[in-house]
């Protein structure tokens, strides 16, 4: 039995078009014509464009496919066997996109919930990678202290944002004239701006232990993107973002009392002003 192109292509599930690039190039050329001159395809046709099918959904290119059926026997099954783990791959990275995809959403609901002109007037350089805080969310979704830092984040007024903003330019500047001074990383100044940014993330965000410090730290030096957070690039220097980590490291290494704060300071350094989480109530308990 002899059918045209125009059935086939109906049965199939393919075009005409496509029918007529598979006889050009001699991948399925019709066995048979009509009287009137028109292409018939027979039922040895329509198996081999079963075959020709069944790789293009594999994935496999035209030109694989037609070396593949012009000698079935010629390494069919070890590229069958290679396009199988190739495609077992492509699955394990969309269950990836999917969970980054979910983290994604997750970061929209619980970020920042400012207007696009309001972040402009807040945050100036400081910009948000959602890249990077969707990976920050897989990598420390397990972390209470990163979930609450989540919760204190979502909770900030544009006034808070304000403040906090202007907290960080302060210390910024700080931290920049002291790197740009020649002040030594594990100096009493480099330590003390470790300490304060420390107190920072506690006021603002979460408890932050010298351990969880020193992993922040460590994320500035391996992620720019981290660090942009904190020193926009047009402020950056070459080594700024290891000077940090150092002075953070050296700060850890600080006898501390039962409260965590550093004994050297005494009664003497009070505490950075504004008010603690504690004291602010941490809004996202309300």
């Amino acid at each position: 039995m002899s059918y045209t192109v125009g059935q086939v292509a109906g049965f199939a599930g393919v075009t005409v078009r496509a029918l007529h690039h598979y006889d050009r190039t001699g991948l399925l050329t019709p066995s048979e014509r009509s009287t009137g001159g028109y292409r018939l395809y027979t039922d040895a046709d329509l198996a081999r464009l079963q075959q020709l099918l069944f790789y293009r959904e594999l994935g496999f290119t035209l030109e694989e496919t037609a070396e593949i059926l012009a000698d079935p026997g010629a390494g069919a099954l070890d590229r069958l066997r290679a396009r199988r783990s190739a495609l077992r791959e492509q699955i394990g990275e969309l269950e990836r996109l999917v969970e980054v995809a979910d983290r994604a959403i997750e970061v929209q609901r619980t970020g920042v919930r400012l207007g696009p002109q309001e972040r402009s007037e807040v945050f100036g350089e400081i910009t948000f990678d959602l890249s990077y805080a969707t990976e920050a969310e897989l990598k420390w979704q397990d972390s209470a202290g990163h979930r609450a830092a989540m919760r204190s984040a979502a909770e900030h007024s544009k006034e808070d944002w304000a403040r906090l903003m202007g907290e960080a330019a302060q210390w910024r500047d700080e931290l920049l004239a002291a790197f740009d001074a020649g002040e030594v990383a594990e100096g009493e100044r480099a330590r003390e701006l470790a300490e304060a940014h420390r107190l920072h993330i506690a006021r603002w965000f979460t408890d932050c232990p010298p351990d969880m410090h020193l992993r922040i730290a460590d994320d500035f030096v391996a992620d720019p993107r981290a660090f942009a957070l904190v020193v926009p690039p047009s402020q950056q220097r070459p080594g700024l973002a290891d000077y940090l980590r150092t002075a953070v490291r050296a700060n850890a290494r600080a006898p501390r009392d039962s409260h965590g704060q550093r004994e050297e300071e005494g009664d003497s350094h009070p505490k950075p002003e504004g008010e603690s989480r504690e004291e602010r109530g941490i809004r996202g308990s309300r």
